[in-house]
This record gives C-alpha cells, sequence and structure tokens, in this order.
C-alpha cells in the first residue's frame, strides 16, 4: 500500500464526537454537528478515520452485514459514514481512506463489500458498481382496482398495531422473507432499534409508525411499516398520504394481503413507496397497471474485495467455463485473469495464464455479481471487451437471479 500523508486508523470512544461532526459536515446534514448521541449499530472498532495532525478531517465506518446472497447467506462489510472535512477535499483523503479499508475488510475474512452512494460519480473509481436498483412507487388508491384473481389465502390473518406491541412479530417476518431477496441482509436487534427510532425527528411531520403482520397459522409471514400523513382537501374531504418505509413477504399471498391493507385504509388517497424491488408484485395487482407510478434509481453498490473467493462461493443458474481478465486498481491482488468454471451445484475460480474470453473493471463485474445489471449493458456501451463470441451472454446467463436483488434498508 502507498505510503500517505494521513494517518489512519481507527477511533476511540473519545474521538467519536468529533468522527460524526465531520461526517455530518461532510454530508451536509441537517442535525446538530455537535449531538453526539451514538448510533446503536456503530462498531467503533470498525471505524476509520483521517488525520491532520490531532484533528480528524475524514471518516468512514463498516457494519458486518449478514446478507442474503447467491448460495445463501454470507457476512458482507457494510461501508458507511464516508466523509472528508470542506478544507481538506481534493487532497487524497478519500483514496487513502478507501484502500485503507479495502484492505481491511480483506483481512476481516469478508469478500465483497456494499454501500448506498450519495454522488454516482464517487465510488465507480474505488471499484464499487450499482448492483441492485431500486424503484419509488405512487398509487391513488382511489383510482387503481385490484385485480379479481389474486391470490387468496383464507389462513392468512393481519395483526395492526405500534412496533413495540408487534417486535417479535416483525423479526419473524423479516427472517423468513430474507432468503427470497439477494441484497437484504438480516436485521439483528441494534438495526431494529435503529430502524425503529420514532422520535419527532425521525417523523419528518407524519404519524408515528404503523406496523401490519400477515401471519399463518400464528407464524408471520411477512410485515409492512408505514407512516401517514393527515391531509383535507379545501371542500373538506380527506386527502391524507401513507408512507410505506418497508415491505417484506415470504409467499404471494402474504404481499398481496399486505399491499391491501395499505391501499385499502380509510381516507387515504395517496400510498407511497421510497424503496420496493424492481420486479414487486405491486406492479401487477391492477387492473390497469398504469396506476402505479414508478421511477426508477440506484440503490445497493457492491465491491468484490476478494475476487476469487466472490465468484466461488456462489452458485450459477447455468454452466459456465470462462476466462476473465480484471482491471483492479485498489485491490491488485484481483487484477489478472481468472478461469471461472461452475454451475448451479457450485463453482471454483482460480489464476490462468489462458487468453481471456472478456475483459472488464472489477467494477462492471461487480455490478453484474447480484445480477441486477447485465454485462451486456457494459459491452454495449463498450465499457466490457467481448474476446470471444457469446461469452458475455454466456456469462449474463449464469448470473441471472431467481428475483431482482433488493436492499430496503440504507446504512
Amino acid at each position: 500500500m502507498e505510503p500517505t500523508p494521513w494517518p489512519i486508523r481507527p477511533i476511540t470512544d473519545d474521538e467519536y464526537p468529533a468522527f460524526i461532526r465531520v461526517l455530518r459536515e461532510a454530508l451536509l446534514s441537517h442535525r446538530d454537528p455537535f449531538d453526539t448521541e451514538r448510533s446503536p449499530v456503530t462498531d467503533i472498532g470498525r471505524t476509520l478515520a483521517a488525520f491532520d495532525g490531532d484533528r480528524i478531517v475524514g471518516t468512514t465506518l463498516v457494519h458486518a452485514l449478514e446478507m442474503a446472497m447467491p448460495g445463501g447467506l454470507r457476512r458482507v462489510a457494510g461501508v458507511s459514514a464516508v466523509g472528508v472535512w470542506p478544507t481538506h477535499r481534493r487532497r487524497g483523503l478519500l483514496t487513502a481512506l478507501m484502500r485503507r479499508q479495502l484492505a481491511d475488510v480483506r483481512e476481516a475474512g469478508e469478500s465483497t463489500a456494499a454501500l448506498f452512494a450519495s454522488e454516482g460519480g464517487i465510488y465507480g473509481r474505488f471499484g464499487y458498481g450499482p448492483a441492485a436498483p431500486l424503484a419509488q412507487v405512487r398509487i391513488g388508491p382511489r383510482e387503481a382496482v385490484l385485480r379479481p384473481d389474486l391470490p387468496h389465502d383464507p389462513a392468512l390473518e393481519v395483526r395492526f398495531g405500534a412496533p413495540r406491541e408487534l417486535r417479535a412479530e416483525l423479526a419473524a417476518a423479516h427472517d423468513a422473507a430474507l432468503p427470497h431477496r439477494w441484497g437484504t441482509f438480516r436485521l439483528t436487534d441494534a438495526w431494529w432499534q435503529e430502524l425503529l427510532k420514532d422520535g419527532e425527528s425521525d417523523r419528518g411531520g407524519r404519524s408515528a409508525l404503523r406496523v401490519a403482520v400477515a401471519e399463518r397459522d400464528g407464524g408471520p409471514r411477512g410485515l409492512v411499516l408505514y407512516r401517514t400523513a393527515q391531509r383535507w382537501r379545501d371542500q373538506g374531504t380527506a386527502d391524507s398520504g401513507l408512507d410505506v418505509e418497508a415491505l417484506h413477504a415470504a409467499d404471494p399471498a402474504a404481499a398481496v394481503l399486505l399491499w391491501r391493507h395499505v391501499l385499502e385504509r380509510d381516507l387515504v388517497g395517496e400510498v407511497r413507496a421510497e424503496a420496493v424491488p424492481v420486479d414487486d408484485p405491486v406492479f401487477r395487482l391492477f387492473t390497469d397497471p398504469y396506476q402505479v407510478e414508478s421511477k426508477v434509481r440506484d440503490g445497493l453498490w457492491l465491491r468484490l474485495v476478494d475476487l476469487r473467493r466472490a465468484l466461488a462461493e456462489r452458485p450459477y443458474a447455468a454452466p459456465v467455463d470462462t476466462v476473465l481478465e480484471v482491471s483492479d486498481r485498489d485491490c491488485p491482488w484481483n487484477a489478472g485473469r481468472w478461469r471461472l468454471r461452475g454451475g448451479p451445484e457450485g463453482a471454483e475460480c482460480a489464476r490462468t495464464d489462458a487468453g481471456p474470453d472478456v475483459r472488464l473493471d472489477t467494477a462492471h463485474l461487480a455490478s453484474a455479481y447480484l445480477g441486477g445489471h447485465r454485462l451486456s449493458e457494459f459491452a454495449d456501451a463498450g465499457l466490457v471487451e467481448e474476446r470471444s463470441p457469446g461469452a458475455v451472454t454466456a456469462l449474463d446467463l449464469a448470473l441471472t437471479p431467481p428475483r431482482a436483488p433488493h436492499c430496503p434498508v440504507v446504512f
């Protein structure tokens, strides 16, 4: 690793206030920069700070996540809290922090890292690629008519209340849905504590959190968390809003029941959800699908920190035998030629001197790893070079996911 003029190390407990102040200033946060309340999910041991003398001028940290990935749950380094003090921008701090963090993640035994990007032009430089798009949707429930042939399970019931009343059911419902969606991570007690914060500053003028759980024979099969905002038209009729914060379902009947619950709340004129999968059932629930207004944007970004392990520890939807020539500026242990052989039962990946079938940057491979993007998108833009005809198509087929990847929790 190249030497840096900025000493980088984990912070101590006493340094947390200075750490959080730098982060909030860098992100233009509305929160008081001197409010030192620590999130329950913050692990001081996995922070990194860059110092100018005794002053913190750059920050980042890792959450150790257990994420649904191809082949099952795996540890993923959830990168967050990336910031640089305004007077120290464009001086190499971010590069130094990212390179140190990638080396630490590899040493910790995590083959992949993930993050949510504040700007699209930053993290591709460090090998991250947008990997799990998400959709923002708006529905007018008074105009949207549900299809009459939707699945209905009379054994499913809805329990409704405040999160504190249904805390155990929330966790069980989330765990039941978790394996079905790559990119979603298991919520520990600390994460539930973080996500269920419900002070006035968390509400943004809306109601306290509400929760509905779909249950079958006492076993939770799905959940929806939401807030409402009471509004009235000039003539006195109700036109309230309902904002879905999370919806997870383990089967189609549970998904339909939960969407029906929020769409049929009285007095609601608009239902919005800021983060749903791009193949969510909501797009197929209505007799007129145009009643769902949607906008797709990037969600989770992924980074292959240990490329050999990441490619070998997942199954593939179709047989694949290809040689990849990968460029990787910040993880030089990934650069070079790799032969990937695998299929539905597993895979192996090893160094090779054979000629490449596909030449590509590590960020583009990361974008395709969960199947959220296809390598052909990058090949058509001239960013991925296909040396053997059909190699990109074959690799795309092998990387096809059962469902679109999705991470609904911004960390």
